[in-house]
Order: C-alpha cells, then sequence, then structure tokens
C-alpha cells in the first residue's frame, strides 16, 4: 500500500529572504469557504459575531483571536483559523484547507515588489482590507495582516509558480534599490 506524506504548499521552497525583506509560508489555519444560505444574513451575523468577528464588506476582512474572515466575492468568505460548526445552516460551509498556499511577504518594499505582479496599486493598502486580483498571470486573494506586510493567498497547484514569481520580484526590486 501506498504511503502518502503530507506536505505544505510551499514546503522546501520558502523562506526567503532579499536584504530586509521576507517570503515565508503560512501553514496550520483550517480555511472555510462561506456562502450564506438566502434568509439567513441575520443568524449568520450572529454566529460570526460569537466568534469576534462580522460579515466582511467587499474588500475587506476582520480579524479577532487569531481568527479572521476575508471577502472573497459576491456572497463569500472565507473564515480562516475558526471552527465553522456554529455557521452550519446558516450558509454552504466547504473546507478549503488544503486547496490555497498562503504566503507572507513583508517589509520595506513589500508594496514594490507586489507593483511588478498586481495590477492594483498597493500603496496605503492597509490592515482591514482584502482583494481578488491577480499575482502575476494566477488568481489570488490578498490582505494585509500588518502595516508593511502582505498575506497572499494563490491555489495550491500554483504555489511553486507563486513563489518564484515573488522571489523574482524581490530580486528585482533588491537590485534596483541597490543602484
Amino acid at each position: 500500500m501506498a504511503r502518502l506524506i503530507e506536505k505544505t504548499p510551499c514546503e522546501a521552497l520558502l523562506p526567503v529572504t532579499c536584504g530586509a525583506l521576507s517570503l515565508r509560508e503560512v501553514v496550520g489555519d483550517r480555511i472555510t469557504s462561506v456562502a450564506p444560505f438566502r434568509g439567513q444574513a441575520t443568524k449568520l451575523a450572529a454566529a460570526l459575531k460569537k466568534l469576534g468577528l462580522s460579515w466582511p464588506e467587499p474588500n475587506s476582512a476582520n480579524a479577532k483571536n487569531g481568527a479572521s474572515i476575508v471577502w472573497t466575492g459576491r456572497d463569500q468568505a472565507f473564515l480562516i483559523g475558526a471552527d465553522p460548526d456554529s455557521l452550519a445552516g446558516h450558509a454552504a460551509l466547504t473546507d478549503q484547507s488544503d486547496g490555497w498556499a498562503r504566503i507572507r511577504l513583508e517589509g520595506p518594499g513589500a508594496a514594490d515588489v507586489l507593483a511588478r505582479l498586481v495590477p492594483v496599486d498597493l500603496r496605503g493598502f492597509e490592515p482591514g482590507q482584502a482583494l481578488r486580483s491577480q499575482l502575476g498571470h494566477m488568481m489570488m486573494v490578498l490582505t494585509a495582516p500588518a502595516p508593511g506586510a502582505f498575506e497572499i493567498m494563490v491555489f495550491r497547484s500554483m504555489a511553486t509558480t507563486a513563489v518564484h514569481e515573488l522571489h523574482h520580484a524581490m530580486k528585482a526590486f533588491a537590485a534596483r534599490s541597490a543602484v
């Protein structure tokens, strides 16, 4: 019988650093897609409140006590780092934990590195904001967990490409900064 070995999406790829910039994998948190059932918004809001969270407005995220909820599209969000059982009956819940790679880019110039790959101006992108956009040719979900830091979520199958593209942009930024 085949023996399967669990690996993270970015295993053996990260961490990497370029000057003061670092790129590392974020692992361990459960990710659940939440899509409210019709007519259940009020009950879902009450269930989220018990977790210390609220339904995110478009292009936003909120976090408390190690859990967060990130807007990912119309009537859809990702609940990260929390048990979704209390939301059952109010929303369609789908475990996405193994389907995504989570990468954290931080340090001075992180927004400039992303400017090489993301078609959105990220100057002033702050904690509490979220967006769905492209990272090169890949779809991503982007949040700012702290000032000067970005969390990038890409499909697990794109992890190697995302790390390659981000590391390449980090090196280019570092080289330009050194001139």
